[in-house]
């Protein structure tokens, strides 16, 4: 497995940790011990619930060849030890038929198993959206910490957590496309805040549709229900070429909110439209502005 890219943002203490079971140990390591993998347990709390088949399939197939060269975080647990961060490998050694397998055993209180456990998927990008999400909400409301602290906690930034925590506004038909692959961030974060998420999804799932191609959809939607004063519908957004279309991406990622972006053919001038779901991501939209002044 690839190691893991930590930053500078990691709780104190947590990086020390996660340095034992990033680098395959020597043989004479102290601290990784070997332990039967039958009395290793799951950690019900891990953030991750989806775990691709293929990428699976070859992980247990390097594990046959070549038994498991990095040892997996444990607590002890009862009568066995639980996993704080390393589950993949230790279904792969099930599932290769391993008896045995390296352990790096550490004593942590739950918030700290959650903490790691979040910031080793986090991190590897092993998580979709909505687990990320999950894992956040958790530590929030099991262990009391605020978005800013989980931002210096994963190294990501704050608007990055308060985006990912809208998600959760969603429709639960919703979230399980978010968590199936079927629908991308893009496309979940646009839906926060609509009265008709779950049919949009669907119809996102069904034509294939883009992230621009379910704003554009929405915008028509809210033109329709909205006359203009001459009392005809209101002309929806015209089409962007690809290289807008492209910048219109990467401004919504920056910023963490949908964004259209609409210039004339030939035309020089144009307008930007950023939408924000409700009064705190318009304050966030504001403080962001005003920094930039």
């Amino acid at each position: 497995m690839s190691d893991i890219k930590r930053k500078s943002g990691l709780g104190r203490g947590l990086s020390a940790l996660l340095d034992d079971v990033t680098s395959p140990p020597p043989v004479t390591a102290t601290g990784v011990v070997r332990l039967p993998v039958a009395d290793i347990m799951s950690n019900p709390g891990q953030p991750r619930r989806q775990f691709d088949e293929a990428a699976m399939a070859e992980l247990v197939a390097s594990v046959r060849a070549h038994g498991i060269l990095q040892p997996i975080l444990v607590r002890p647990h009862g009568s066995h030890h639980q996993i704080i961060a390393g589950e993949r490998r230790w279904r792969a050694a099930q599932a290769a038929g391993l008896h045995e397998m390296p352990v790096v055993i550490r004593s942590l209180d739950d918030r700290e198993v959650a903490e790691i456990a979040l910031i080793e998927n986090v991190q590897r990008a092993d998580l979709n959206a909505i687990e990320e999400a999950r894992g956040y909400q958790r530590l929030i409301a099991e262990f009391g910490h605020t978005q800013a602290a989980l931002a210096d906690i994963v190294g990501k930034s704050r608007s990055h957590i308060t985006n990912l925590l809208r998600l959760l506004d969603l429709p639960a038909a919703v979230q399980t496309l978010v968590e199936a692959g079927a629908l991308s961030m893009g496309h979940a974060r646009a839906l926060v805040g609509s009265p008709d998420a779950e049919a949009l999804a669907q119809k996102v799932v069904a034509g294939g549709l883009s992230v621009r191609a379910l704003e554009q959809l929405m915008a028509g939607q809210r033109g329709a229900a909205r006359p203009a004063r001459n009392g005809s519908a209101a002309p929806g957004p015209a089409a962007n070429d690809p290289n807008s279309e492209a910048l219109e991406e990467q401004l919504a990622e920056a910023l963490g909110m949908p964004v259209a972006l609409a210039i004339a053919p030939g035309a020089s001038s144009g307008s930007l439209t950023i939408r924000f779901a409700d009064l705190d991501q318009l304050d966030l939209l504001c403080a962001r502005l005003g920094a930039s002044l």
